[in-house]
């Protein structure tokens, strides 16, 4: 799992890349953790995302907590049918802006 962060416009994008499994949330919580810090919007790109379990669900979620609490705001963007699939039966399409 390799998560890379860039600046776009009024925006920080994280793109994540591989299976965002348990080990793998494991792995990348610190870098999960300096998002929290973003001021304004965070985008979540998903391109490269081929899997997503609960606690990458977490992430998503603790990271949108984090974002709300400042005013700001986390987009979901390019999704596959899997994860959307995903998303649909966890209420997870309700809770973010799907792009």
């Amino acid at each position: 799992m390799e998560v890379k962060v860039t600046t776009e416009a009024a925006a920080t994008v994280a793109a994540l890349i591989g299976r965002l499994d348990t080990l793998a949330a494991q792995e990348i919580a610190p870098q999960m953790d300096e998002l929290k810090n973003v001021d304004g919007t965070l985008v979540l790109d998903c391109t490269e995302l081929s899997y997503i379990s609960s606690s990458g669900l977490r992430i998503f979620l603790t990271l949108r907590k984090a974002a709300a609490e400042k005013g700001g705001k986390v987009i979901v963007r390019n999704i596959s049918n899997e994860i959307r699939s995903i998303f649909m039966m966890t209420g997870f399409l309700n809770l973010f802006e799907i792009q």
